[in-house]
């Protein structure tokens, strides 16, 4: 089984490293077209949390009701409030328009799940919230117009990862009840599966899910502009004496460049860049689980 999946392996890799991250497919996309727009982190002491993220990324920061912290900046919007470190109260998936936003809730509601209040100050009426298998909030909501100037780095909220105890039951909610849509998975030598890849627009992931012995948020990412940008935001957090923790590497699934830090509450924080743009017809792959899918450039972090 082992030899097998290195086998199989080797083609994927192949492919994600001689990529051309960029596609001019018009074909009809299958994707929900929604993109993270924020993140809403618990946290025992938020202003803490909250001064890292201006110091650190450079963000805005203001009071919300209700007790929330928004830390912003152009294209990135983390959100905070007082609970338990390592857990989101929820994210949010901004669609472009109403129409993408009504199509969503029909969806999911005809699945058979129950639609919740919109917990998010920064969607308006019209959006609403599930409730995953892990309890985590899910809102989707319409596009906020762009309030915050540009930054000389930029770097987009992207993407969010959790980790959980019950993969092939998260995976099968968002699969099926939330339509998004697996790029990549992740099994072992016995076909367990380790990790799931998904997408919601063109992009290679805006989630993933890995197994672990424990369920917590596990990093949420920055995406910059390419290798140039990396290597500025890498020199910056130097500066300021903030210190990488994983990277810089690039990943298997997603062919993204990154590197992590840590922020107070021990959550990863990640700068990536040049992920991968998903033809509408591509396949969904399947990697083995070891370190070199997960950094093809050295070591990793092994969630299970």
């Amino acid at each position: 089984m082992i030899i097998a999946a290195t086998i199989a392996y080797s083609p994927l890799l192949r492919q994600a490293l001689t990529m051309n991250t960029h596609t001019n497919d018009a074909r009809p996309r299958p994707e929900i077209g929604a993109r993270l727009d924020q993140l809403c982190l618990q946290s025992p002491d938020p202003k803490r949390l909250a001064s890292f993220f201006e110091r650190v990324y450079d963000m805005q920061v203001r009071s919300l009701p209700g007790g929330l912290i928004e830390c912003a900046a152009a294209q990135r919007r983390v959100l905070v409030t007082q609970g338990t470190a390592n857990r989101v109260a929820f994210v949010g998936y901004a669609f472009p328009d109403a129409a993408a936003l009504s199509d969503q809730r029909a969806a999911v509601a005809a699945r058979g799940v129950a639609l919740l209040a919109n917990p998010s100050p920064l969607f308006d009426e019209g959006a609403f919230a599930v409730r995953d298998p892990d309890g985590n909030q899910v809102v989707f909501g319409i596009r906020p117009l762009e309030t915050v100037a540009s930054e000389p780095l930029p770097g987009r909220l992207q993407h969010a990862v959790f980790r959980t105890t019950r993969l092939d039951e998260m995976v099968d909610f968002y699969e099926q009840k939330l339509r998004f849509i697996p790029s990549d998975k992740v099994r072992d030598g016995e076909g367990v599966m380790r990790a799931c890849f998904l997408r919601t627009d063109i992009e290679h992931h805006a989630l993933a899910i890995f197994r672990s012995p424990e369920t917590r948020l596990d990093h949420f990412s920055f995406e910059t502009t390419d290798w140039e940008h990396i290597r500025r935001w890498a020199d910056d957090f130097s500066v300021k004496r903030v210190p990488i923790f994983w990277g810089v590497g690039r990943h298997g699934p997603g062919n993204d460049l990154f590197f992590m830090v840590k922020d107070p509450d021990d959550n990863l924080v990640e700068i990536s860049a040049e992920i991968e743009q998903v033809p509408s017809d591509r396949v969904m792959g399947t990697w083995p689980h070891e370190e070199r899918t997960l950094n093809v450039w050295g070591n990793a972090i092994m969630r299970s």
